[in-house]
């Protein structure tokens, strides 16, 4: 999530491309945005951009008309990050994905500034201004900022731990979840402590911040002095901690680039290996060192944890990430070959599923004459009488044979009774 550092150097990346640009035409919006349209028209102006806090503000300054010798009225548009906002200065054929507010050049071909905001939790105000709620920005505002926290730490606010009240933009205008976790690391404070004492005590003994320089090697091998602030006051951190990223060199701010190498070497604590990880009472995940702290959620347990250890060895593609990966595979085949061979085996099953339930119907089969049954034993009182009806009733012990099922059962028509006496009756006449 975009930081007040992260604003900051959006707003010098906007002013470092537009400048001299001119632009041209109604400020265009995307159709799936639900932000508010840009109602601003002009046939030439600039665009410069400045930023405080966690808000960016772009200035619309129209150019003076040749012919009417006036210039049309400028419009300030604030903007608010979100998880994912950035600004792109492109190719109008170029556009990205994800831009929800363009700015069109008046260049052939055409660029084009553009928010963009692939999550969509970043948001625009047309004419607006600096939030009122929020307070001094911690970079450009320090004396503001200092004198607003000494003068409201009774308020209710700071009855939470000190982790979650640096999230609180009302005082804090710029702190983000990275940067309370190397603010709280370098001054050694627990984070689940009661954040009036923690201030209290800063504001009372007004301790000195304690420097310590040190080298550090940056993605091209140069190295770099950085200054590490261990222990002190830590307003002052809010104050220091977000400038040592602004001045980390390198490229700057780029949304297209994909080395933050020098960034994760800055690093001592947010998301490094080693370090413990617990949610706060508002689900944020806080890293830290050490003792959370007495105010730390009963529910949760801190743990440790590699996350950035298993990315790296995800894209790591060196020889023993392709053996490795080899074998895989051919543990992968084997276990297919044996699924095979597993399958191969299963008519065997079949057949012998099939023997037991032979068994079964061998058992089964007499239970389906009971009616047949029923009518021999009232034919056989009528065969004592009549002599010769014997012979076309035939038990079912006649009818089984030591062969297979498929022979066990033969087919044996049985006479109704209206049959047997036609057929008596033409063997009397017969005689």
């Amino acid at each position: 999530m975009p930081e007040g550092p992260e604003l900051h150097l959006a707003s010098l990346y906007v002013n470092k491309m537009c400048t001299g640009v001119v632009f041209t035409g109604p400020v265009r919006k995307s159709e799936v945005s639900k932000s508010p349209d840009v109602p601003f028209a002009c046939e030439a102006y600039l665009i410069t951009a400045a930023s405080r806090g966690k808000e960016v503000k772009l200035t619309l300054t129209p150019m003076k008309s040749v012919k009417e010798g006036r210039a049309d009225r400028p419009m300030d548009v604030v903007f608010r990050f979100g998880m994912s906002g950035c600004f792109r200065f492109t190719a109008e054929d170029e556009l990205p994905k994800h831009a929800h507010l363009r700015f069109y050049s008046r260049e052939t071909p055409s660029r084009v500034l553009s928010f963009v905001d692939a999550r969509r939790f970043g948001s625009w105000q047309p004419n607006g201004t600096w939030q009122p709620d929020r307070g001094p920005c911690i970079m450009f505002e320090y004396g503001s900022f200092r004198e607003k926290i000494a003068s409201h730490l009774s308020d209710r606010a700071f009855d939470k731990p000190i982790c979650e009240v640096l999230l609180n933009q009302k005082f804090f205008n710029g702190i983000g979840n990275y940067l309370r976790a190397e603010i709280l690391f370098r001054s050694n404070i627990p984070p689940f402590v009661p954040a009036r004492t923690v201030l209290e005590d800063v504001l009372e003994n007004k301790k000195a911040v304690q420097n310590e320089i040190t080298d550090i090697k940056t993605s091209g091998g140069t190295k770099r002095k950085q200054v590490t602030e261990e222990t002190g006051d830590l307003l002052r951190l809010c104050h220091t901690v977000p400038l040592e990223v602004v001045n980390l060199g390198g490229k700057g701010y780029d949304p297209q680039k994909s080395d933050y190498s020098d960034f994760k070497a800055w690093l001592q604590c947010y998301y490094v290996d080693g370090m413990k990880s617990i949610r706060d009472h508002n689900g944020r995940t806080m890293w830290f060192k050490g003792d959370a702290g007495p105010l730390a959620p009963k529910d949760s347990k801190a743990q440790k944890t590699k996350k950035r250890a298993k990315k790296e060895d995800d894209h790591d593609y060196t020889e023993k990430k392709k053996v490795a990966s080899s074998r895989c595979v051919s543990s992968s085949k084997k276990n297919v070959v044996k699924r095979k061979t597993v399958t191969t085996k299963t008519p065997k099953k079949e057949k012998a599923s099939g023997s037991a339930e032979a068994g079964s119907r061998k058992v089964n089969a007499p239970q389906l004459g009971k009616g047949s049954t029923a009518r021999r034993k009232k034919n056989s009182s009528a065969e004592s009488a009549g002599g010769e009806l014997m012979n076309f009733a035939p038990s079912y012990k006649e009818v089984k044979t030591s062969e297979p099922l498929e022979r066990k059962v033969k087919v044996v028509p049985v006479a109704g009774p209206q049959r047997r006496r036609s057929e008596r009756v033409t063997r009397q006449n017969s005689k």
